[in-house]
Protein backbone atom coordinates (compact mmCIF):
# COMPACT_ATOMS: atom_id res chain seq x y z
CA UNK A 1 0.00 0.00 0.00
CA UNK A 2 1.23 3.69 -0.94
CA UNK A 3 1.27 6.45 1.53
CA UNK A 4 -1.29 7.91 -0.66
CA UNK A 5 -3.64 4.74 -0.43
CA UNK A 6 -2.78 4.64 3.50
CA UNK A 7 -4.37 8.23 3.92
CA UNK A 8 -7.00 7.23 2.07
CA UNK A 9 -7.85 4.75 4.12
CA UNK A 10 -7.51 6.22 7.52
CA UNK A 11 -9.60 9.20 6.00
CA UNK A 12 -12.37 6.60 4.89
CA UNK A 13 -12.00 5.05 8.86
CA UNK A 14 -12.06 8.15 10.65
CA UNK A 15 -15.43 9.22 8.39
CA UNK A 16 -16.42 5.76 9.62
CA UNK A 17 -15.74 6.87 13.18
CA UNK A 18 -17.69 10.06 12.75
CA UNK A 19 -20.71 8.22 11.47
CA UNK A 20 -20.98 9.84 7.77
CA UNK A 21 -19.45 7.71 4.84
CA UNK A 22 -21.49 9.37 2.09
CA UNK A 23 -23.16 12.82 0.86
CA UNK A 24 -26.71 11.34 2.29
CA UNK A 25 -25.00 11.10 6.26
CA UNK A 26 -23.35 14.38 5.27
CA UNK A 27 -26.80 16.05 4.50
CA UNK A 28 -28.28 14.19 7.62
CA UNK A 29 -25.69 15.68 9.90
CA UNK A 30 -25.92 19.11 8.29
CA UNK A 31 -29.53 19.38 8.76
CA UNK A 32 -29.43 17.86 12.22
CA UNK A 33 -27.29 21.37 13.29
CA UNK A 34 -24.53 19.29 13.34
CA UNK A 35 -22.26 22.05 11.13
CA UNK A 36 -20.44 23.40 13.47
CA UNK A 37 -19.23 19.89 15.56
CA UNK A 38 -17.80 18.54 12.61
CA UNK A 39 -15.94 22.11 11.67
CA UNK A 40 -14.32 21.45 15.10
CA UNK A 41 -13.57 17.67 14.58
CA UNK A 42 -12.28 18.16 11.13
CA UNK A 43 -10.11 20.98 12.41
CA UNK A 44 -8.88 19.33 15.38
CA UNK A 45 -7.65 16.08 13.25
CA UNK A 46 -5.91 18.53 10.88
CA UNK A 47 -3.99 20.17 13.31
CA UNK A 48 -3.06 16.60 14.81
CA UNK A 49 -2.07 15.75 11.43
CA UNK A 50 0.36 18.79 11.03
CA UNK A 51 1.62 18.10 14.46
CA UNK A 52 2.65 14.71 13.35
CA UNK A 53 4.55 16.06 10.33
CA UNK A 54 6.12 18.58 13.10
CA UNK A 55 7.24 15.78 14.83
CA UNK A 56 8.75 13.76 11.97
CA UNK A 57 10.92 16.77 10.34
CA UNK A 58 11.83 17.38 14.17
CA UNK A 59 13.20 13.40 14.09
CA UNK A 60 15.14 13.79 11.22
CA UNK A 61 16.34 17.83 11.86
CA UNK A 62 19.92 16.24 11.45
CA UNK A 63 19.94 14.78 8.89
CA UNK A 64 16.86 16.60 6.84
CA UNK A 65 17.90 20.41 6.64
CA UNK A 66 15.74 20.80 3.76
CA UNK A 67 11.79 20.40 3.29
CA UNK A 68 9.82 19.99 -0.15
CA UNK A 69 6.38 19.60 -0.21
CA UNK A 70 4.14 19.69 -3.41
CA UNK A 71 0.63 19.23 -4.56
CA UNK A 72 -2.01 19.76 -7.35
CA UNK A 73 -3.79 22.62 -7.55
CA UNK A 74 -5.97 24.11 -4.40
CA UNK A 75 -4.81 21.34 -2.14
CA UNK A 76 -4.54 24.24 0.09
CA UNK A 77 -0.59 23.98 -0.29
CA UNK A 78 0.24 27.68 1.27
CA UNK A 79 -1.95 26.83 4.34
CA UNK A 80 -0.48 23.49 5.11
CA UNK A 81 3.14 25.06 4.61
CA UNK A 82 2.45 27.42 7.22
CA UNK A 83 0.55 25.53 9.28
CA UNK A 84 3.39 22.77 9.49
CA UNK A 85 5.76 25.61 9.85
CA UNK A 86 3.83 26.73 13.10
CA UNK A 87 4.24 23.29 14.41
CA UNK A 88 8.31 23.54 13.48
CA UNK A 89 8.26 26.44 15.48
CA UNK A 90 6.30 24.84 18.40
CA UNK A 91 9.06 21.98 18.84
CA UNK A 92 11.96 24.35 18.50
CA UNK A 93 12.71 24.55 14.64
CA UNK A 94 13.10 27.87 12.99
CA UNK A 95 11.73 27.69 9.85
CA UNK A 96 13.33 29.44 7.03
CA UNK A 97 11.59 29.74 3.70
CA UNK A 98 13.00 29.94 -0.41
CA UNK A 99 10.57 30.69 -2.79
CA UNK A 100 10.84 28.70 -5.67
CA UNK A 101 9.55 31.53 -7.83
CA UNK A 102 12.73 33.41 -7.46
CA UNK A 103 14.42 30.34 -9.38
CA UNK A 104 13.13 31.03 -13.13
CA UNK A 105 15.62 31.40 -15.82
CA UNK A 106 15.89 34.38 -17.74
CA UNK A 107 12.42 35.06 -19.80
CA UNK A 108 14.54 34.13 -23.04
CA UNK A 109 15.42 30.81 -21.72
CA UNK A 110 12.12 29.52 -20.86
CA UNK A 111 11.47 26.62 -23.16
CA UNK A 112 8.10 26.87 -24.77
CA UNK A 113 5.18 24.50 -25.50
CA UNK A 114 3.82 23.14 -28.70
CA UNK A 115 1.65 26.03 -29.55
CA UNK A 116 4.95 28.20 -29.09
CA UNK A 117 4.26 29.52 -25.82
CA UNK A 118 6.40 30.23 -22.86
CA UNK A 119 6.08 26.74 -20.51
CA UNK A 120 6.31 28.20 -17.23
CA UNK A 121 5.85 24.91 -15.62
CA UNK A 122 8.08 22.83 -17.24
CA UNK A 123 10.97 22.17 -15.31
CA UNK A 124 13.19 23.53 -17.61
CA UNK A 125 12.01 27.37 -16.64
CA UNK A 126 13.69 26.49 -13.32
CA UNK A 127 17.71 27.65 -12.53
CA UNK A 128 18.00 24.16 -11.71
CA UNK A 129 22.34 24.88 -11.56
CA UNK A 130 21.58 28.42 -9.53
CA UNK A 131 19.19 26.61 -6.87
CA UNK A 132 21.53 23.37 -6.08
CA UNK A 133 24.83 25.78 -5.86
CA UNK A 134 22.78 27.41 -2.91
CA UNK A 135 21.23 24.62 -1.17
CA UNK A 136 24.79 22.92 -1.36
CA UNK A 137 26.44 26.25 0.44
CA UNK A 138 23.68 26.65 2.77
CA UNK A 139 24.27 22.73 4.35
CA UNK A 140 27.31 23.89 3.93
CA UNK A 141 27.06 26.47 6.63
CA UNK A 142 27.85 29.48 4.25
CA UNK A 143 25.74 32.43 3.33
CA UNK A 144 23.99 32.70 0.18
CA UNK A 145 22.47 36.06 -1.10
CA UNK A 146 19.10 34.64 -2.81
CA UNK A 147 17.72 35.73 -6.12
CA UNK A 148 14.69 37.65 -6.52
CA UNK A 149 12.88 37.25 -10.23
CA UNK A 150 11.40 40.32 -11.79
CA UNK A 151 8.44 38.86 -13.37
CA UNK A 152 7.99 42.20 -15.56
CA UNK A 153 11.69 42.40 -16.50
CA UNK A 154 11.63 38.63 -17.21
CA UNK A 155 14.87 38.26 -15.33
CA UNK A 156 16.54 37.47 -12.06
CA UNK A 157 17.82 41.24 -10.12
CA UNK A 158 19.21 41.41 -6.97
CA UNK A 159 17.31 40.95 -3.73
CA UNK A 160 19.47 42.12 -1.04
CA UNK A 161 18.36 39.03 0.82
CA UNK A 162 20.95 36.70 2.48
CA UNK A 163 20.47 33.41 4.20
CA UNK A 164 22.43 31.26 6.08
CA UNK A 165 21.36 27.96 7.95
CA UNK A 166 21.93 28.09 11.69
CA UNK A 167 21.61 25.41 14.32
CA UNK A 168 17.94 24.34 14.21
CA UNK A 169 16.93 25.56 11.21
CA UNK A 170 14.83 23.79 8.72
CA UNK A 171 14.77 25.07 5.03
CA UNK A 172 11.39 25.28 3.38
CA UNK A 173 10.17 25.06 0.33
CA UNK A 174 6.54 24.07 -1.90
CA UNK A 175 6.12 24.35 -5.71
CA UNK A 176 4.95 21.74 -8.67
CA UNK A 177 8.43 19.98 -9.21
CA UNK A 178 9.49 20.18 -5.43
CA UNK A 179 9.13 16.34 -5.40
CA UNK A 180 10.97 15.73 -8.59
CA UNK A 181 14.82 14.49 -7.87
CA UNK A 182 15.71 16.12 -10.95
CA UNK A 183 15.10 19.49 -9.59
CA UNK A 184 17.72 19.26 -7.34
CA UNK A 185 20.40 16.21 -8.93
CA UNK A 186 22.85 18.57 -7.03
CA UNK A 187 21.92 17.33 -3.39
CA UNK A 188 21.80 14.62 -1.90
CA UNK A 189 18.43 13.23 -1.18
CA UNK A 190 18.98 11.63 2.40
CA UNK A 191 19.07 15.77 3.04
CA UNK A 192 15.39 16.32 2.22
CA UNK A 193 12.33 15.83 3.78
CA UNK A 194 9.40 15.30 1.17
CA UNK A 195 5.37 16.35 1.73
CA UNK A 196 2.69 15.68 -0.52
CA UNK A 197 -0.13 17.43 0.32
CA UNK A 198 -3.58 16.94 -1.43
CA UNK A 199 -7.33 16.93 -0.67
CA UNK A 200 -7.85 12.82 -0.71
CA UNK A 201 -10.95 11.89 -0.33
CA UNK A 202 -13.58 9.99 -2.08
CA UNK A 203 -16.48 8.57 0.29
CA UNK A 204 -17.50 5.31 -0.38
CA UNK A 205 -21.62 4.31 0.18
CA UNK A 206 -24.12 3.62 -2.54
CA UNK A 207 -25.17 6.11 -5.20
CA UNK A 208 -24.07 8.84 -2.94
CA UNK A 209 -20.66 9.47 -3.28
CA UNK A 210 -18.44 12.15 -1.49
CA UNK A 211 -17.12 14.52 -4.08
CA UNK A 212 -14.03 13.26 -6.24
CA UNK A 213 -10.83 15.05 -5.16
CA UNK A 214 -10.61 16.91 -8.48
CA UNK A 215 -13.58 18.69 -8.12
CA UNK A 216 -13.54 19.48 -5.02
CA UNK A 217 -10.30 20.98 -5.79
CA UNK A 218 -11.91 22.86 -8.92
CA UNK A 219 -14.68 24.44 -6.35
CA UNK A 220 -11.89 25.31 -3.95
CA UNK A 221 -10.03 27.22 -7.20
CA UNK A 222 -13.51 28.65 -8.48
CA UNK A 223 -14.23 30.39 -4.71
CA UNK A 224 -10.57 31.54 -4.77
CA UNK A 225 -10.06 32.79 -7.91
CA UNK A 226 -13.02 34.83 -8.32
CA UNK A 227 -12.43 36.23 -4.64
CA UNK A 228 -8.78 37.31 -4.70
CA UNK A 229 -8.54 37.53 -8.39
CA UNK A 230 -11.87 38.53 -9.68
CA UNK A 231 -11.70 35.65 -11.97
CA UNK A 232 -15.05 34.08 -13.25
CA UNK A 233 -16.28 31.03 -12.59
CA UNK A 234 -16.83 30.30 -16.41
CA UNK A 235 -12.93 31.41 -16.81
CA UNK A 236 -11.77 28.97 -14.41
CA UNK A 237 -13.73 25.67 -15.51
CA UNK A 238 -12.22 26.89 -19.13
CA UNK A 239 -8.57 26.49 -17.52
CA UNK A 240 -9.23 23.81 -15.50
CA UNK A 241 -8.30 20.78 -18.11
CA UNK A 242 -4.93 22.66 -18.89
CA UNK A 243 -4.21 22.77 -14.92
CA UNK A 244 -4.99 19.27 -14.68
CA UNK A 245 -2.81 18.38 -17.97
CA UNK A 246 -0.05 19.94 -15.94
CA UNK A 247 -0.59 18.22 -13.24
CA UNK A 248 -0.79 14.92 -14.76
CA UNK A 249 2.58 16.31 -16.48
CA UNK A 250 4.50 17.67 -13.36
CA UNK A 251 3.02 16.03 -10.10
CA UNK A 252 1.20 13.10 -9.99
CA UNK A 253 4.14 11.12 -11.63
CA UNK A 254 6.20 12.35 -8.50
CA UNK A 255 4.30 11.75 -5.74
CA UNK A 256 5.38 8.25 -4.35
CA UNK A 257 8.31 10.34 -3.11
CA UNK A 258 6.55 11.86 -0.93
CA UNK A 259 7.80 10.28 2.78
CA UNK A 260 4.52 11.64 4.45
CA UNK A 261 1.33 12.70 2.98
CA UNK A 262 -0.97 15.34 4.30
CA UNK A 263 -4.79 15.25 3.63
CA UNK A 264 -6.04 18.72 2.80
CA UNK A 265 -9.85 17.28 3.04
CA UNK A 266 -12.44 18.43 5.35
CA UNK A 267 -15.87 16.80 5.70
CA UNK A 268 -17.52 20.30 5.79
CA UNK A 269 -15.75 21.12 2.76
CA UNK A 270 -18.54 20.71 0.48
CA UNK A 271 -21.50 22.01 1.96
CA UNK A 272 -18.91 25.46 2.83
CA UNK A 273 -18.02 25.93 -0.73
CA UNK A 274 -21.88 25.52 -1.92
CA UNK A 275 -22.20 28.45 0.09
CA UNK A 276 -20.05 30.49 -2.18
CA UNK A 277 -19.68 28.19 -5.12
CA UNK A 278 -23.45 27.61 -5.85
CA UNK A 279 -24.55 30.84 -6.76
CA UNK A 280 -21.72 31.73 -9.11
CA UNK A 281 -21.83 28.78 -11.10
CA UNK A 282 -25.67 29.78 -11.67
CA UNK A 283 -24.73 32.27 -13.33
CA UNK A 284 -23.00 30.72 -16.45
CA UNK A 285 -25.07 31.16 -19.42
CA UNK A 286 -26.46 27.95 -21.13
CA UNK A 287 -24.89 29.02 -24.31
CA UNK A 288 -21.00 28.88 -22.47
CA UNK A 289 -18.69 26.13 -23.80
CA UNK A 290 -18.70 24.59 -19.95
CA UNK A 291 -22.24 24.96 -19.12
CA UNK A 292 -22.69 21.17 -19.03
CA UNK A 293 -19.04 20.88 -16.74
CA UNK A 294 -20.90 23.79 -14.76
CA UNK A 295 -24.21 21.72 -14.52
CA UNK A 296 -22.61 18.70 -13.13
CA UNK A 297 -20.68 20.41 -10.24
CA UNK A 298 -23.91 21.90 -9.52
CA UNK A 299 -25.88 18.35 -9.15
CA UNK A 300 -23.02 17.49 -6.72
CA UNK A 301 -23.95 20.52 -4.53
CA UNK A 302 -27.74 19.69 -5.02
CA UNK A 303 -26.57 16.66 -2.46
CA UNK A 304 -26.17 18.65 0.36
CA UNK A 305 -27.21 21.60 2.20
CA UNK A 306 -25.16 24.59 2.37
CA UNK A 307 -23.63 25.86 5.41
CA UNK A 308 -25.33 28.55 7.04
CA UNK A 309 -23.58 32.09 8.03
CA UNK A 310 -23.29 31.62 11.71
CA UNK A 311 -21.81 27.91 11.11
CA UNK A 312 -19.27 29.68 8.88
CA UNK A 313 -18.46 31.74 11.06
CA UNK A 314 -17.09 29.06 13.06
CA UNK A 315 -14.65 27.94 10.56
CA UNK A 316 -11.37 29.23 13.09
CA UNK A 317 -8.90 32.05 11.21
CA UNK A 318 -5.90 29.35 10.54
CA UNK A 319 -8.03 26.86 8.88
CA UNK A 320 -6.83 25.63 5.33
CA UNK A 321 -10.50 26.48 4.05
CA UNK A 322 -9.77 30.09 4.90
CA UNK A 323 -7.22 30.41 1.95
CA UNK A 324 -10.76 29.89 -0.21
CA UNK A 325 -12.98 31.50 1.14
CA UNK A 326 -11.15 34.48 2.99
CA UNK A 327 -10.66 35.21 6.42
CA UNK A 328 -7.26 33.63 7.15
CA UNK A 329 -4.79 34.99 9.92
CA UNK A 330 -1.80 32.98 8.82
Amino acid sequence: MTRIEAAIQEYRAWCLAMNITNLEDLDTAIKAGRGIELINLCEARQERQYAGIANQIYWNRDSHRIVMMSGPSSSGKTSSALRIAQQCRVVGLTPKVIELDNYFVNREDTPKDENGEYDFEALGAMDIDLLGRQLGQLLAGKTVELPKYDFIKGRKVPSGRTMTLEKNDILMMEGIHALNPALTPAIDRSNIFTIYISALTSLPGGEKVHGTTATKRLLRRIVRDNRTRGISPEDTLMRWPSVRAGEEKNIFPFEGNAETVFNSTTLYDIPLLKYYAAPLLESIAESSPVYERAREVIDLLDRVTALKPAEIAAVPPTSIMREFIGGQTL
